[in-house]
């Protein structure tokens, strides 16, 4: 089937959801699967413990340098493109862990991972913002997020299961899992996205002025807190367990019990982000997530530390699909891809920075980098409801134009949008 296929001939929304949906299911379930052993794999080629957290953390810089680039290139040559060659990537770099490479060639594959796995994410998310109509998106990023989520919960069990001695079946099942991944994004009749633009780089121009820089501005702070948090929990939690007595299964009870609410509850928060306020929910949620950051490190109970973990998931599966549904609204069409790259370039950004930050705080008192990165956090959320003031929250209802692309008071459909959206 060609990649020109015509827009008549494209598949529904909800097809092209399901669609993506299920292949950031597949990819991440063999992603997953191979992530809590690579650092034992590691030791046991004889990798030190120094040279281990450089080949974790070279995942994080790979993603970082690709993910803007890749949503540049994917608006120009389209997203499916982009995303198929990004899943066929990191497939190729999974196998390349059977080989017996040395200490940096292990550096290599795991950033080409990275970088692959990143331009796929960006190339997934922009196709939602291209595919799918503004009222609807909030659930249509809600159902990526929750695949991806459903294989970060399913992947440590079938990892854990398989075992260390079995390390060359999970790299061979993290290579399938994204070959996978790309047969329902070929099996979906996407419409064509890229080509139509190319010749045009003003079209795809991020417009920081008015109301959509202001959204902008805003999802991007917001990319910087949820990063800066997660980059905490990256290199700290299982420390911060292991120190509270956790053993290795409760370890990774932990994880997945995070995942498993984020799953269920992602239907709703899509919902939401579709009938109530954005901006609400994405600063409710951060202020969630700070309150938890701020509270774990002085809960001595390890119970209670991990079913307080699961309810906090409930809150951050609220933040990304009404953020999301944001950052789609304020870019233009043709420039969904460097919308959707900046936010996942920054947010990874933040992520390797939090993580090796908070490292290095733990070993002065396992309080410490929860605090810190609590009070950083609060201080850019507080700069939420100053930049977002006035701007209009909640999905505008869709426009129907009567002809020539206009309503019935005669202004374009566009201009009246924009309207709505400045409030």
């Amino acid at each position: 089937m060609s990649f020109q296929t015509s827009a008549r001939a494209a598949s529904s929304p909800k097809a092209v959801v399901a669609a993506l949906a299920t292949a950031s299911f597949l990819q991440w379930t063999g992603a997953a699967a191979v992530l809590p052993l690579l650092p034992l794999f590691l030791k046991d080629r004889g990798s030190s413990e120094g040279l281990i957290g450089a080949v974790m953390a070279a995942y994080f810089v790979g993603a970082f340098v690709a993910q803007y680039l890749a949503g540049r290139l994917s608006d120009r040559i389209g997203h499916r493109t982009v995303l198929l060659v990004g899943l066929v990537g990191y497939a190729v770099a999974s196998f390349g862990f059977l080989l017996d490479v040395s200490g940096p060639g292990y550096l290599v594959l795991r950033g080409l991972q990275g970088a692959f796995a990143g331009g796929a994410q960006v190339a997934m998310l922009a196709l939602v913002a291209r595919s799918v109509r503004v009222d609807l998106r909030g659930r249509a990023f809600a159902a990526v997020y929750g695949g991806e989520l459903a294989g970060v919960a399913i992947g440590p069990i079938l990892g854990t299961a398989v075992g260390l001695r079995n390390m060359a079946e999970l790299f061979v099942v993290s290579s399938l899992g994204a070959l996978l991944a790309g047969v329902p994004v070929l099996l979906a009749r996407l419409r064509p996205t890229g080509a139509a633009e190319a010749a045009d780089a003003a079209a795809a121009r991020l417009d920081w002025t008015g109301w959509r820089g202001r959204v902008l501005v805003g999802v991007l702070v917001a990319a910087v807190v949820g990063g800066v948090l997660t980059g905490v929990y990256d290199a700290t939690w299982t420390l911060l367990l292991d120190h509270r007595g956790a053993v290795e299964w409760q370890i990774g009870l932990s994880w997945t019990l995070w995942a498993i609410p984020f799953v269920v509850v992602t239907p709703l928060a899509g919902w939401l982000a579709d009938h109530h306020d954005r901006r609400v929910l994405v600063i409710g949620a951060i202020g969630s997530s700070i309150f938890f950051a701020a509270l774990y490190p002085f809960i001595s109970s390890l119970p209670w530390l991990i079913g307080l973990g699961a309810l906090e998931s409930v809150g951050v599966a609220m933040a990304m699909p009404a953020a999301q549904s944001l950052l789609a609204q304020a870019a233009p069409e043709a420039g969904a891809g460097r919308a959707m790259g900046l936010f996942a370039s920054i947010q990874t950004a933040a992520i390797a920075a939090s993580a090796a930050v908070s490292g290095a705080l733990f070993a002065i008192a396992p309080w410490v980098p929860f605090v810190a990165v609590a009070v950083v956090s609060a201080l850019l959320a507080a700069a939420l409801p100053v930049v977002w003031r006035g701007v209009q929250g909640r999905v505008p209802r869709p426009v129907a134009p009567v002809a020539d692309g206009v309503t019935e008071d005669r202004r374009p459909v566009a201009v009246l949008a924009d309207e709505r959206l400045a409030g």
